[in-house]
């Protein structure tokens, strides 16, 4: 078995996933083909990658060529981030000067936009040479934006098996497990919607709904009610499934607000810090390595791992996975990306159908998929235009600025990132 990951510089998750896969029974030999276009990068998770291996069974090598470390791969995990800290720099930067505030910039919304329009570009390459050099295997991206990517990646290369992953759902479960104090074995649980703003349908133990408890212990903590997530779920009856700084974006009704700002603590340009503090890990692990250091590695709970050891070894599991909607959720449009929980065995990754949301979360959630549409058709069509309409139709977007200031950060964005877009956008 051959797991090629792309975008291995990604140092901490290299680690996390391959430390999960190490200690998963019943794998057997295989081999890891770490790839990055970044050498220190590349080089420091090669490095990283054989003291998380060593003793063990698994063979590493690493390649700056995308095909070689594809070539006869039974998975490919992608984890890239194109541009990097500086074009995320970029996609908080230039918003701001216009007065448009976003928090993580990573899903919809401008920053979610031209994240996509960056990334496809690689997807053009990560498609192509898995068509020509291992057709059969499973894409697992971890990549956000992560509905557009998949969506892209099924609508426009030639990939045959794809999947999205976050770990959002498990831990909202996790989390809302230890608020209700019932521990999380003792859970049951169905989620589905679009990645980043899934709704939690079902929670409950031993069939009993945990809904009343949660609303206990919203009572009881009023700074509880000074979260995004918690007010979405007191006004809509369904708990989001991802955090309160991402769940502010994706709807008009928080960030163009200062007073809402306050109440509900929304950590503005958030995700800036956040990066800054991945470089400076990133530079630990490299020192650290260099000088013959230990690194503290720390296993994931991702689904990337569990999913290779279901299809290797045929031991069925439930994931929740990103895949396109094929009548999975009734009121969502066909072909959108949607999160859905998936059967996992050796046949594969094997999505269910859900049926309809409730009215209120497909409503919100059909907002989203129309700039996740419109992004694609960008990049697909060759259509300038349809950017600005994504920008257009994003929720955050469309209430903080007028239509002639979108236009104008519209442009200043294309010309920003022109070196990393589609040619049919430069």
């Amino acid at each position: 078995m051959k797991i090629a990951f792309i975008g291995a510089g990604s140092v901490e998750f290299t680690q996390g996933l391959l430390a999960d896969l190490v200690d998963l029974p019943g794998l057997g030999e295989f081999e890891v083909a770490l790839h990055d276009i970044h050498p220190e990068r590349l080089e420091t998770a090669e490095a990283a990658a054989r003291v998380i291996a060593a003793g063990r069974p698994v063979t590493i090598s690493s390649s700056l060529g995308l095909r070689r470390a594809l070539e006869g791969a039974d998975f490919a995990i992608n984890m890239i981030q194109v541009g990097m800290i500086d074009a995320t720099r970029v996609d908080f930067e230039l918003p701001a000067r216009y007065g448009l505030r976003q928090t993580i910039a990573d899903t919809i919304g401008v920053g979610g936009i031209f994240r996509a329009l960056r990334t496809f570009p690689a997807l053009d390459l990560i498609g192509r040479a898995m068509a020509e050099v291992c057709p059969d295997a499973w894409l697992l991206n971890y990549t956000n934006p992560m509905a557009m990517n998949v969506w892209y990646l099924a609508a426009a290369t030639p990939v045959r098996n794809v999947v999205g992953l976050c770990h959002s759902i498990y831990w909202t479960a996790h989390d809302l497990s230890e608020l209700v104090g019932v521990p999380y074995e003792e859970v049951s649980y169905l989620a589905a919607g679009v990645n980043h703003q899934s709704w939690m349908l079902r929670f409950e133990h031993r069939g009993e709904s945990l809904y009343p408890r949660l609303d206990e212990a919203v009572a009881r903590d009023p700074e509880l009610a000074r979260r995004v997530r918690v007010d979405m779920y007191r006004r809509l009856g369904f708990y989001p499934t991802e955090t309160s700084e991402h769940s502010s974006e994706y709807v008009p009704w928080y960030l163009c607000h200062e007073d809402e700002i306050e109440r509900l603590r929304i950590p503005v340009g958030a995700y800036l810090a956040i990066s800054e503090e991945n470089v400076r890990q990133y530079e630990a692990t490299r020192d650290a390595l260099r000088a013959g250091r230990p690194i503290t590695v720390e296993g994931t709970m991702e689904y990337a791992p569990q999913i290779i050891h279901s299809i290797v070894t045929g031991a069925p599991r439930v994931v929740y996975g990103n895949v396109p909607n094929t009548g999975l959720v009734g009121n969502l449009p066909t072909g959108a990306v949607v999160e859905v929980p998936c059967t996992v065995d050796a046949l594969g990754v094997r999505p269910m159908a859900v049926g309809d949301l409730p009215p209120q979360c497909a409503a919100l959630n059909r907002a989203y998929v129309n700039v996740n549409e419109l992004t694609v058709r960008a990049a697909v069509e060759g259509r300038r235009d349809h950017v600005r309409h994504a920008m257009m139709a994003d929720p955050n977007t469309a209430a903080s600025l007028t239509a002639g200031q979108i236009d104008a950060l519209c442009d200043d964005l294309l010309a920003a990132h022109a070196g990393l877009l589609p040619e049919s956008l430069r």
